[in-house]
């Protein structure tokens, strides 16, 4: 087999938030009960699989206990690693051609297997995978031919899931639940305790913001990063204070003054964004921004910050936070 046709990632995921599949993570979670008895049989020599039903409510035959897991989103790549596992093939990050960095050290043996949500079936045949996980996949001919691999292939994530509830979805799926509600209530706590000690920045307004070619987005309320935040106790400034897990479209300088706040976080996925980010800050409307005018302007990781999130991406935003609120 050979590469699948292109599509872009970013589009296939802004088309997966119009899609009304909110809930269907929740059945995923639910799967480990009652509806998902260990059986004999449907895997390889007699292996024992169970059903779970993944992000779309579909129901899959997974090995009890896989060996060969394919992750095709950093967010599954994150999940699986934050449980221990060391899967056989990936996929690389967001907007990068490379596994996101602050992963990097802990899959430096690891087959690539394609970037982003799109696969070379050729590579994920190699790895022979009993498990495939999916993320937040679209695209039926590419889940069509991935199932041809495995039926073991799962959507992990539905438009309105936050990172915990895919986390938990990952993890049932891999047989590990009571593992990762261990880890999500390890950095609740940890999130908690760590805002406690940002001294006079305890509860200050944080802005979080993705630079793009054509300009500033920002994070809404319920996005990955902003949810850290919140849950380290802090608050976003009221013209961001809104419900969603998206970002706003690309804004004018004229309405530049939506970005500001106590603390402003900068990101960007792309060199292109980066560029534009440079050629702002030289600009009068972003030096008047309060933040900046205060160095209370930060940049940091977007293939961390700007993508749905898991466990360990949750703890890179969190020391982000705690560094730069904690400076003298």
């Amino acid at each position: 087999m050979t590469l699948l046709t292109p599509f872009h990632p970013t589009t296939a995921r802004r088309a997966a938030r119009t899609l009304a599949a909110l809930g269907a993570a929740v059945l995923l979670v639910s799967g480990c009960g009652s509806d998902s008895d260990s059986s004999d049989g449907g895997g390889k020599d007699g292996a024992k699989t169970r059903t779970v039903k993944d992000a779309t409510g579909r129901p899959v035959e997974v090995p009890v206990a896989p060996q060969r897991v394919v992750t095709l989103t950093q967010e599954d790549l994150d999940a699986v690693l934050a449980l221990g596992m060391e899967p056989v093939g990936i996929t690389n990050g967001q907007g990068l051609s490379e596994p996101p960095e602050y992963l990097a050290d802990k899959v430096q043996d690891v087959e690539v297997v394609g970037n982003l949500l799109q696969p070379v079936m050729d590579k994920v045949i190699k790895a022979k995978p009993d498990l495939i996980l999916a993320g937040d996949m679209q695209d039926e001919q590419v889940l069509k031919q991935l199932r041809e691999i495995t039926p073991a292939t799962l959507v992990t994530m539905a438009p309105a899931d936050d990172w915990k509830l895919s986390f938990r979805g990952v993890a049932n799926a891999v047989n590990k639940l009571d593992q990762a509600n261990k880890v999500i209530s390890d950095y609740e706590a940890d999130a908690k305790a760590a805002g406690t000690k940002l001294g006079a920045d305890k509860g200050a307004e944080v802005s979080i913001v993705r630079w793009n070619p054509d300009g500033p987005s920002w994070m809404e309320k319920k996005q990955f990063a902003s949810g850290v935040a919140l849950d380290m106790g802090l608050k976003r400034p009221k013209a961001q204070n809104k419900d969603g897990n998206a970002h706003t479209p690309p804004l004018s300088l004229e309405k530049i003054n939506e970005i500001d706040g106590d603390w402003l976080f900068l990101s960007t996925l792309t060199s292109d964004g980066e560029k534009a980010l440079k050629g702002v800050q030289e600009k009068p409307a972003y030096k008047e921004l309060t933040a900046v005018k205060e160095g209370h302007a930060v940049t940091v990781d977007g293939s961390v910050w700007s993508t749905r999130g898991g466990p360990l991406a949750s703890r890179v935003v969190m020391e982000d936070i705690t560094k730069a609120l904690s400076k003298p």
